[in-house]
């Protein structure tokens, strides 16, 4: 048997001693209830429970699994006399009552220079009464989805796990789902996941709270909190679809890979991952509405987001042999609307972050959109590689016309960086309304005499990035330089951008076809077709 070395022994001694009789015991209890305990625990468990029975407190109590030993009582033990969960002082007892008669063996040589009398009891009451208590509080957890409509609504998160509305429609392109059941009018449904970051569907029950929601978090930017009131304040449902494998793979996810969570949103109740049976009901006459429309819609909405407008007559899942209608509707004024609101906050914020940094004259190059610690190349694919990430990629922006494919590769800028600064790197692109061009520029920095061929992001902004700079008399960048411009000769001035995640381990600088996020397609520029002429680092001074 383990004992307790003797400098614990020591510290527990010079605990006060109560004249307290003390209760302990192990139980094993419902998967709902271990969870609402301890969040984690995804196996068979236990709860361990220490009580002071003079007093009436819980001293401790801690979640292990079903194979634990009497060891983990032990630990529970020592944590309820030295660091009590309630506010009582730390202390050791004079007495402690166990109904398991081996435990008792175990605790008096354990517990044998401590001073503490260990007995056996056949029954302990205040432990039973609060397992009681916690099994009853389980019992009246309502579930998660009601059970007459559960099957339902699982069935058709499936259909629009397959229809993945979020690869045609981003978060501004809104539609509306008409319903006039109970008490609900209408639902302005957003579409999440376009950037491959979260999955879902937001319904929001007025349009106001959507508003209201696109302009606080545009004001709110990059402020934590801000942003955490923002999203408690939301008045909507929701839908999202949670993966198992948090990567990004070309293969899409089967929808027995992903598990669907409904809830709800509000300013006055929070969020809730529970939807009553009046809810429910609602949710599934939305869902089917729209998985409807998708299947006959959404290719339509591939490059635009026209006026559309589709009626269903569906079962009303309350009478068998009442139909409900349902009408859903794209709404494009909105949607233009909201991307103008996004585009003003971004130029907004973007003047106020230059003017702050640059009062008098802002930086011809901006420095703050490729990531400092990327990995970059600019050198060739293959033409089947090419052919293959028009399909696969997350996002592909296509030339806006046919060029040959005549050269030994197509020319080809890599970046390569994490993941998450992939997916920014994305986003920035398609803030600025999507990538212009790639150039090469000279540069000097005169303080180090040093020339530099500087390459550069053009985005349809009219804004200038830097993705990297090479030294002018390098011989590998010289003989890179004079292939990229013998290919573009040959695909009459076209070239590509690569957005790869990876940037750690043996695919850095090699990405795999899995790992290529992001495919541009644009116009390669020379200097004098950008007219910048020769660009010099102008240092910043405190």
């Amino acid at each position: 048997m383990t004992a307790l070395n003797r400098s614990t022994n020591r510290r527990l001694q010079q605990l006060r001693q109560l004249p307290s009789v003390w209760e302990g015991d192990r139980r094993t209890l419902s998967p709902g209830v271990l969870s609402s305990l301890e969040p984690d625990v995804e196996e068979q468990g236990e709860c361990i429970l220490w009580v002071d029975g003079t007093e009436g407190v819980v001293r401790a109590m801690d979640v292990v699994l079903a194979n634990a030993g009497y060891e983990a009582v032990v630990r529970t033990l020592i944590r309820a006399m030295e660091a009590p969960h309630s506010s009582t002082q730390p202390a050791r007892p004079q007495k402690i009552v166990v109904r398991d008669r081996e435990l008792q063996f175990f605790l008096r040589g354990v517990l044998q220079d401590l001073d503490i009398t260990v007995d056996y009891v056949s029954e302990l009451p205040l432990i039973d009464e609060i397992f009681r208590g916690l099994q009853q509080g389980e019992g009246a957890r309502p579930p998660e989805l009601p059970p007459a409509q559960a099957e339902a609504l699982l069935n058709v998160t499936h259909d629009l796990w397959h229809d993945a509305p979020w690869k045609l429609l981003d978060e501004e392109k809104i539609l509306a789902v008409e319903l006039n059941y109970g008490d609900v009018e209408t639902l302005y449904v957003s579409i999440l996941g376009m950037l491959g970051m979260e999955y879902g569907i937001l319904m929001y029950r007025s349009l106001e709270s959507l508003k209201q929601f696109r302009q606080r978090v545009l004001a709110a930017q990059d402020a934590p909190k801000q942003m955490e009131a923002a999203f408690l304040e939301q008045d909507c449902f929701f839908l999202t679809f949670e993966r198992s494998d948090d990567d990004d793979p070309i293969e899409p996810i089967a929808a027995s890979e992903v598990t669907p969570t409904f809830g709800s949103l509000h300013p006055l109740e929070g969020m809730r991952s529970v939807l009553y049976e009046d809810e429910a009901i609602v949710v599934l006459l939305a869902l089917t509405a729209m998985h409807r429309f998708f299947q006959k819609h959404l290719k339509q909405l591939a490059e635009e987001f026209p006026a559309i407008t589709s009626s269903y007559r569906l079962n009303d899942p309350k009478q068998a042999k009442k139909k409900v209608s349902v009408q859903v509707s794209t709404l494009p004024e909105l949607a233009a609307e909201l991307f103008e609101m996004s585009t003003n906050a971004d130029f907004a914020a973007l003047e106020q972050r230059l003017e702050a940094a640059f009062p008098m004259q802002p930086p011809i190059l901006r420095t703050d959109l490729v990531p400092e610690d990327a990995f970059f190349s600019l050198g060739a694919m293959a033409w089947e590689i090419i052919e293959i990430l028009r399909s696969t990629a997350k996002t592909h922006q296509a030339a806006p016309v046919a060029y040959p494919s005549e050269a030994d590769g197509f020319p080809v800028i890599l970046i390569q960086t994490s993941r998450p600064k992939a997916l920014a790197l994305i986003e920035g692109l398609q803030a600025a309304g999507g990538l212009e061009a790639i150039c090469f520029n000279p540069g000097e920095d005169p303080f180090a005499a040093q020339r530099y061929d500087l390459g550069i992001l053009q985005t349809r902004n009219g804004e200038l990035h830097l993705f990297g700079e090479f030294e002018d008399d390098d011989p590998i960048h010289i003989q890179a330089r004079k292939k990229w411009d013998q290919r573009c000769k040959k695909t009459r001035g076209h070239c590509g951008l690569v957005i790869a995640k990876g940037l750690k381990g043996a695919t850095r600088g090699n990405p795999n076809l899995k790992d290529m996020m992001a495919l541009f397609e644009v116009r390669s520029l020379s200097a004098a077709e950008l007219g910048l002429g020769s660009l010099e680092l102008i240092p910043q001074f405190e």
